[in-house]
């Protein structure tokens, strides 16, 4: 009996020292920066992952993620970033998490539809969220990260629907458009019925658009996606891939439209 009890003071005093060995630390992805915003006249933040070997020596593309927030699409599109340039031939690239406030503000420009105005009373901020995209954060991250000029946005629901509304009145903003399930039936399909118009005003020359929707999502949300496509088919100066996944729905898509848009764009490693 006392050798047993000999060898469990043992095992418990080798247990306490391991215990006392093990150290934590907080572990982090990324950065957040805040700032009061002019153009929004409020507090707003940023999140932003770097690449594994980030180097200011070097330059980096960029994704703008529209909700960007932590509990919303930025650790898994982050997740997706760091596993092509793992596995694909994906340029190393920033992301950077646009972080929400109030998205249907934000993300919808001013409607005359009275049902929509008394449902979301905050509605109709777009245009000056695109001028806190244009002049605030795009310029604050050019200027202290290396980028090279390559802007991706990637924008689902209300944010597919602002970045269309940026594509089709901002084009110059970002080279790159991953939009899926874009919410065009906001003011009664008025943003589509001016997509021609729109289009015609600007050059999208080495534009790449990736426009993905659900077939199991509303009929309206597959129509509308669909006659976006054709209408931006009809450009010839513009890259376009169109994409309907026949088992998604509006809440499972945007990941694996994401994986797709990437698979088009970079293929594996040899």
């Amino acid at each position: 009996m006392t050798r047993f009890f000999q060898i469990l003071t043992l095992s418990i005093i080798t247990l306490t020292v391991n215990a006392q060995e093990i150290s934590k630390k907080a572990f982090t992805i990324g950065e957040q920066i805040e700032w009061f915003s002019k153009e929004l006249n409020e507090k707003r933040s940023l999140n932003i992952f770097l690449p594994q070997d980030y180097n200011s020596d070097k330059k980096y593309q960029v994704i703008y993620l529209l909700d960007g927030s932590s509990h919303e699409d930025f650790l898994h599109i982050c997740g997706l970033v760091q596993f092509f340039d793992l596995q694909f031939q994906m340029p190393e690239t920033i992301v950077v998490g646009i972080t929400n406030v109030d998205r249907k503000r934000d993300f919808t420009f001013p409607t005359t539809d009275k049902e929509l105005q008394n449902e979301f009373p905050t509605t109709g901020g777009s245009e000056r969220f695109i001028a806190y995209l244009e002049k605030e954060v795009q310029p604050y991250i050019n200027t202290n990260y290396p980028t090279n000029g390559t802007n991706i946005i990637i924008g689902q629901s209300l944010g597919g629907l602002l970045a269309t509304e940026i594509l089709l009145k901002k084009p110059e903003l970002f080279t790159h458009f991953l939009i899926t399930s874009p919410s065009l039936w906001w003011d009664n399909q008025s943003l589509l019925k001016d997509a021609k118009t729109l289009l015609s005003q600007h050059d999208y020359h080495n534009t790449f658009i990736y426009l993905a929707v659900g077939e199991q999502e509303h009929k309206v949300m597959v129509k509308d996606a669909q006659t976006l496509e054709k209408l931006l088919t009809e450009r010839k100066d513009l890259k376009i891939h169109f994409a309907l996944f026949p088992e998604e729905n509006h809440a499972t898509i945007l990941h694996n439209s994401i994986y797709k848009a990437f698979l088009l764009q970079y293929p594996l490693k040899n």
